[in-house]
C-alpha cells in the first residue's frame, strides 16, 4: 500500500534528483549547440550532455528498483516518477530540435510527441471525471514507441548520421528512425484514445 504523499524517501529523492538534471541536460546541449553554430564544437559538452541523459535515464530504473525492493512506494513517488519520465524525454526531444546539433529533429517530431501526450493525459482526466476509474494499460506499441523515441535522441547526441538504402534509395539512418518513431507515435496516440473511448461506453457514456 503506498505511504503518505509527505514521506520522502530514497526512491523519491532519487526521482527528484532526475527532474533537477534536466535544465543541466538542457544548457549542457544548448551551449553544445552554440558552439557548433560558431564552427568550433565543444566536444567536452556534447559528451557531457550525452552523460546527464544516460545518468538521468539509468535513474529511472534504479529509484523504481528501490521502492519495490525496501517498500518506498508512495504517492509522492506516483506522482513525481511519470512528471519525471515524460519531462527528460520531452524536453530533450524539444531541445535537439531547437539547439543547433548536427542533426535537428524535424519540428512535425516534436508537435506529433506532445500532442499525444496532451490527448492522453487529457483522456485520463475525463476518465477520471466520468468513471472515477483510469485504466491506463500499457501496450507494445506504446512501449515500442518510448524505445524508438529514445533511441531517435541516442541517435541525434551521438550523430548516427549513416546512410542507408531504403527502397532502393540512400536515406539518413536517423531520418528513417523518426519517421518510425513518428509513425508508432501516431499508432499509439491513436491506440489510448480508442481504448479511453471503450472504458467511457463500458461506464455508460453511450455517446462517449
Amino acid at each position: 500500500m503506498p505511504k503518505p504523499m509527505t514521506i520522502m524517501t530514497t526512491a523519491n529523492k532519487i526521482t527528484l534528483t532526475r527532474i533537477l538534471m534536466i535544465p543541466v541536460f538542457v544548457v549542457l546541449a544548448i551551449y553544445y549547440g552554440r558552439s557548433v553554430l560558431e564552427g568550433k564544437p565543444n566536444e567536452a559538452l556534447r559528451w557531457a550532455a550525452i552523460a546527464t541523459f544516460v545518468l538521468a535515464s539509468a535513474s529511472d530504473g534504479l529509484d523504481g528498483y528501490i521502492a519495490r525492493r525496501y517498500n518506498q512506494r508512495s504517492r509522492l513517488g506516483e506522482i513525481l516518477d511519470p512528471i519525471a519520465d515524460k519531462g527528460l524525454l520531452l524536453t530533450a526531444i524539444i531541445t535537439l530540435t531547437f539547439s543547433n546539433w548536427h542533426y535537428e529533429f524535424p519540428l512535425w517530431f516534436p508537435v506529433l510527441v506532445i500532442a499525444r501526450d496532451v490527448v492522453v493525459v487529457t483522456g485520463a482526466i475525463l476518465l477520471q471525471h466520468f468513471t472515477k476509474g483510469v485504466r491506463i494499460r500499457p501496450s507494445w506499441v506504446g512501449k515500442t514507441t518510448t524505445v524508438l523515441q529514445m533511441g531517435c535522441i541516442a541517435g541525434a547526441m551521438l550523430q548516427w548520421e549513416w546512410q542507408i538504402s531504403l527502397f532502393g534509395r540512400p536515406v539518413l539512418f536517423l531520418s528513417a528512425l523518426v519517421v518510425t518513431a513518428g509513425l508508432f507515435t501516431f499508432v499509439s496516440g491513436v491506440g489510448y484514445v480508442m481504448d479511453g473511448l471503450r472504458q467511457l461506453q463500458a461506464g455508460g457514456h453511450a455517446n462517449a
